[in-house]
């Protein structure tokens, strides 16, 4: 069984910083891209972060300067810092990681369950 585990969310003032970590478990062949989208309530999931295997990074031009993701290969791991956190800022975040498992080795997106994060003015 593969599984992604978010933490790293809560409550944070506006101006302040999170860091959002995901870990990736379970019977894992390869990760090839990782990444963390977000929710806001009444709003469509988008794209935040992305981050190949090979450390090319991309961003929703929303957070661009303001959030940087990165990850650990060794660990499975994959974060998100947050940094300059406004008001709407404030979602769930969800980390995604494109993965092949030993099971049946076929490559496919997996998702964490989410994270919160609130932001207040």
């Amino acid at each position: 069984q593969v599984q992604l585990v978010e933490s790293g969310g809560g409550l944070v003032q506006a101006g302040g910083s999170l860091r959002l970590s995901c870990a990736a478990s379970g019977s894992i062949l390869s990760i090839s891209a990782m990444g963390w989208s977000r929710q806001a309530p009444g709003k469509q999931r988008e794209l935040v972060a992305r981050i190949t295997k090979g450390d090319s990074t991309s961003y929703a031009d929303s957070v661009k300067g303001r959030f940087t993701i990165s990850r650990d290969n060794a660990k499975n791991t994959v974060y998100l810092q947050m940094n300059s956190l406004k008001p709407e800022d404030t979602a769930v975040y969800y980390c995604n990681a494109d993965l092949t498992p030993f099971s049946d080795r076929l490559p496919r997106s997996y998702w964490g369950q989410g994270t919160q994060v609130t932001v207040s003015s």
